[in-house]
Formats: C-alpha cells, structure tokens, sequence
C-alpha cells in the first residue's frame, strides 16, 4: 500500500511538472488595449493562464477622478463595512486557527483620514475588502465613474459578473495565499498591487490544514482578542509564510511574482493561488464572473483527492 501511494505521490508531482513544461509562462505576460474576446477566451481563459492588460479600461473617469478630495465630495458621509485586524491578515491562520477580522462599520472619509494618517487610529490595520459586490451595494454613487461590466469579458463568457468589489486600504493589509472559483479581472486605479501566483497544478506542493474560525475584537485599550467561534466547522486554508521543514514540498511549487499598477488590469484565472501585497492608499476594483464547473473543474478536484489520501500536503 506504502508502494501505491508514493507511486501515486510521484505522480502528481510530475504531473504539475508536465504543465510547466507544456503551456504554463514563466512570468505574467502582459497584453495592450482591451482583447477580441473570443481571442482572449482561445489564449488565456481556457487555457488557464494569468495575464496583465494595459491600457483596457483607460476611458474609466474613475482614473482621473478617484482622489481623496473627490472621494470625499461623493462618499465621505456613506457607512461603509471595514475589516480591521493587528496584523494586517484578514482571513488568514494565526497559530492554530482560521481567524477572520473585526467587522466595523465606518463612513468612508473616517477610512480615508487613516489612509492619510490625519488622526491616530487607535492600533489596528483598516481594509476595505468586503467582497459580494460592495461597490453596488455600499458605493453606488461611484459606478458612473467606471463600467459595472467588463464588455468583452463578459462576451467571451456569455454572462454578466457575480460581483464587483472594492478595495482601499493601507499598505500593510494583505490577503494570504487562498484560490477563488471565478474568473477574475483585477483593475489597479491607483497604486498597485504586488501578487504571488500559484497554478492549480501546482496544488500538490501546496500546504493546507484544518483550523477552527475564530474573529478579532479590538479592546477600547487597543489591544485586539481572539474569539472563538466554537459553532463552526473547521476551514481547510493555506498557512502563512510555510515551514519548509515540516512543508519540504512547498519547495517544489514555482510561483510567478508580478506588480499591477495604476491603470492595468490582472487577469487570474479561477482556482489560481494568489497572495497580495499593496502600496499604502492603493484602490482597485474586481470583476468576479463564476467559473464553468465542467472537466477542468472536476480533474482539479480529482487532484485534490489525490493530494489528500496520498498526504502529499
């Protein structure tokens, strides 16, 4: 049985060698000007592989637009949902559990004077993050200043997107290594971003546990606790910055690093690895469109499968 398994092990591991040798780049190619979107659905969505585009949403007013001083004029006063953290890692492992951040409802210019450091902020690190389309939901006010789709990605998919997120936050806020089932369009309209990403072939060398939720809670001293959510079921994730001795495999994956800056979109492509970095104050906004679950879907989850009875994580 022994034999089985590290045959099986070997396997996989060749396996994720194969796709680097077969179709993966060994950087972030980058593209110019919004792409014909069966071309684009022919070269990078179905073959799953990441790409920056450039000057593909230059008509946004939002690029000329989304200062301090504007943002203040056309949201200041709107109540929006902020993650706050000690460290930064919203949604990341902290020893031996999931640990999500604190929810705090702030109004936007209130973000905005700890993004410009005008007021002492009491300890904590402020992201706004939340995802299921809180652009449309918390900050309507400002889609007349970019388009609430992106047209031709949504022709090469044939559907409009799930969601349509923004991010502002400072640079210390980071999003640990975690993969998404949507195809992604990430626009950079000031600052940029710093990404880490992983193939889903290369989910053999990547390391997950089982780690029970918890929540931060920051005390009227500043400190910040850690609640436990007892009722709730353990999260399979990624831990931060992986022990190469108890995680030698980790050395075997062979991650692409790229920055997006201010007027460039990220595509990644669903189920990529990612891990984000930031400049202080940068704003970005993503266009989620839900992935196909059709055969490269199931072959992904059959690697999982194998990863896990053959424990090659």
């Amino acid at each position: 049985m022994n034999c089985v398994m590290e045959t099986v092990r070997k396997r996989v591991a060749e396996f994720s060698q194969e796709a680097h040798d077969l179709y993966l780049n060994q950087s972030v190619p980058y593209l110019d000007g919004p792409p014909d979107p069966l071309q684009f659905y022919r070269d990078w969505i179905a073959p799953n592989k990441p790409c920056i585009l450039r000057n593909a949403f230059s008509h946004w007013p939002a690029l000329t637009k989304w200062t301090p001083d504007y943002l203040r004029e056309k949201v200041g006063s709107k109540v929006i949902s902020v993650a706050v953290t000690p460290n930064g890692y919203a949604d990341a492992v902290n020893g031996a559990r999931f640990v999500m951040p604190e929810e705090r409802q702030m109004s936007f210019s209130s973000v905005l004077d700890i993004i410009e450091g005008k007021v002492d902020k009491g300890g904590g690190v402020f992201y706004i993050q939340k995802q299921c389309s809180n652009l449309l939901q918390e900050l309507p006010e400002l889609t007349a200043d970019l388009e609430p789709q992106i047209p031709w990605m949504s022709t090469a998919l044939g559907k409009f997107p799930d969601a349509v997120n923004f991010w502002l936050g400072e640079e210390n806020a980071i999003t640990s290594m975690h993969k998404d089932h949507y195809e992604n369009l990430y626009c950079v309209v000031s600052g940029e971003k710093h990404f880490i990403l992983l193939p889903p072939t290369d989910r053999p060398f990547v390391p997950y546990g089982l780690y029970g939720q918890a929540v931060y809670h920051q005390r009227d001293d500043g400190e910040f606790e850690v609640f436990d959510q007892n009722d709730s079921e353990r999260v399979p994730w990624i831990p931060l910055d992986p022990d190469l001795e108890r995680y030698p495999q980790y050395r075997q994956a062979q991650p692409l690093h790229c920055s997006v800056k201010a007027g460039e979109m990220l595509y990644l492509p669903s189920l990529w690895f990612h891990h984000v970095r930031q400049s202080h104050g940068c704003i970005a906004v993503n266009f989620w469109y839900d992935m196909e679950y059709d055969i490269k879907y199931n072959y992904f989850q059959l690697l999982e499968a194998l990863c896990e009875v053959t424990g090659s994580t």
